[in-house]
């Protein structure tokens, strides 16, 4: 089977973290989140991927190659500009010729059933099928009301206020038949949530909805992307984080060094070749990434260290993100920080 991965966007909401590295890079555990879901499509037989490039996108190629690392075969669409999710895939319709085929944003994470997903779509005999997660705050998503045959009957994208009528969630996981094509216009900026989706509910084309309650989490904004950080060292997502446990709720990498004298909480993820030094802390829902260094004295909690990053003596950090290769300067205290300054004390 085939998928897309929707990979060109900017990841403003992100910044400044996105500012070098694309959004699909951004690591979850120390792997770029578009890794797990490249793994996903593999694990449900989905092993012909389409990749489409914009911002930063030799990041992403240069990682995934052809994708024969990951036991897929990946081919990639350079954008010249952004042309929105529908107008993007519209530029490769060619790839999907006469199948029904999958889309999904690679900067999602996710356990999803996508076997059981296209199940529903042939089931229904559906033009267009969208994944469904309930969700708390519906303002930042497109919302759907469903009839009892699972048919959505509304859809409105990212309303506000009083137009909220539901907190039935588009996930941005799409199942579609080829003929989708003849509604998507070529050459132009066209999006699925605003244009498409509202173009079939008006025509009364078949428009289903498949409610999960499996784990998704958008990670394009930084209050998400910590959550899903705790969320996966708290077993809520089923994924491979690529990790030995050293002890309950303690993964190492391999070469990691823990001086005897430091303190260790959990849970915690310790990425390979980093070093924690005599009495330093890192404590509970703490990232560290690979190649890090934790030094005398410091404390880390509640944080994500990106690779190649340290915390100088006796710095304590709490609720903070350090981007790579960034070093944390002595005896500083920061709180809710991102810290991003390549190569030099921040």
């Amino acid at each position: 089977m085939k998928a897309m991965i929707l990979a060109a966007g900017v990841g403003s909401r992100l910044d400044p973290l996105t500012r070098n590295v694309p959004k699909p890079m951004v690591p979850i555990l120390n792997r770029p989140v578009m890794e797990y879901l490249i793994e996903l499509l593999k694990k449900h037989g989905f092993t012909e991927i389409m990749v489409n490039l914009h911002y930063l996108g030799d990041h992403i190629r240069e990682y995934f190659g052809d994708g024969s690392r990951f036991g897929v075969r990946i081919e990639w669409s350079v954008e010249d500009q952004l042309w929105g999710d529908a107008g993007s895939l519209k530029r490769v319709e060619d790839f999907f010729r006469d199948e029904t085929f999958l889309v999904i944003g690679g900067d999602d994470l996710t356990d999803m059933d996508l076997t059981r997903l296209v199940k529903t779509h042939h089931e229904k005999k559906a033009l267009a099928t969208i994944a469904l997660s309930l969700v708390d705050d519906p303002s930042e998503y497109g919302i759907v009301l469903m009839n009892e045959e699972s048919r959505i009957t509304r859809f409105l994208e990212k309303p506000k206020g009083e137009v909220i009528f539901s907190n039935t969630a588009n996930t941005g996981v799409y199942v579609f038949s080829p003929e989708i094509f003849e509604l998507i216009p070529h050459g132009v900026f066209y999006l699925f949530g605003k244009q498409v989706f509202p173009l079939l509910l008006d025509q009364k084309m078949p428009l289903y909805g498949h409610l999960t309650a499996a784990y998704w989490k958008d990670v394009g904004n930084l209050k998400i992307y910590q959550q899903t950080h705790r969320d996966v060292l708290q077993g809520r997502v089923n994924v491979d984080m690529g990790l030995h446990e050293l002890r309950k709720y303690v993964w190492v990498g391999d070469n990691v060094e823990i001086d005897p004298t430091a303190e260790i909480g959990y849970p915690v993820a310790i990425g390979s070749n980093s070093r924690i030094l005599a009495g330093a802390k890192v404590l509970e829902n703490t990232v560290i990434g690979k190649d890090c260094a934790v030094e005398e004295g410091a404390t880390v909690q509640d944080s994500i260290l990106w690779d190649g990053s340290v915390v100088m003596r006796h710095t304590h950090l709490e609720r903070c993100v350090v981007g790579r290769e960034c070093k944390v300067k002595t005896d500083a205290a920061i709180f809710d920080g991102i810290i991003v300054n390549p190569l030099r004390a921040c």
